[in-house]
């Protein structure tokens, strides 16, 4: 069974950073693929970037290219996502999410955390 463990949200003022973690208890982490999601108050849920399972490949939304970046520990099973120069509209729950094999697309993701929140104020 698939466990996503996310950490590292909270409060941040405008043109801040934080980084997000998610801890997978996966053995064979290394043969996932990794993704961040977001869902903002009254919205539906976005994508925001994944990382292939050899993180080779990394891809974001446009929203956020250029300013967030994902990347993966596969010795300490731990994906991170880092944010800077954050604005109000990337306040949101973030998840964390898993997919097994090698996947270039942002969809199909199995595996889901409980989230965590992040909260630019302006």
């Amino acid at each position: 069974q698939v466990q996503l463990v996310e950490s590292g949200g909270g409060v941040v003022q405008t043109g801040g950073s934080l980084r997000l973690s998610c801890a997978a208890s996966i053995r064979t982490f290394s043969s996932y693929t990794m993704g961040w999601f977001r869902q903002a108050p009254g919205k539906e849920q976005n994508f925001v970037a994944r990382i292939t399972s050899s993180g080779a490949s990394t891809y974001y939304a446009d929203s956020v290219k250029g300013r967030f970046t994902i990347s993966r520990d596969n010795a300490k099973r731990t994906v991170y996502l880092q944010m800077n120069s954050l604005k109000p509209e990337d306040t949101a729950v973030y998840y964390c999410a898993a997919r097994y094999g090698y996947h270039s697309g942002t969809e199909g993701f199995t595996s889901w955390g409980q989230g965590t929140q992040v909260t630019v104020s302006s």
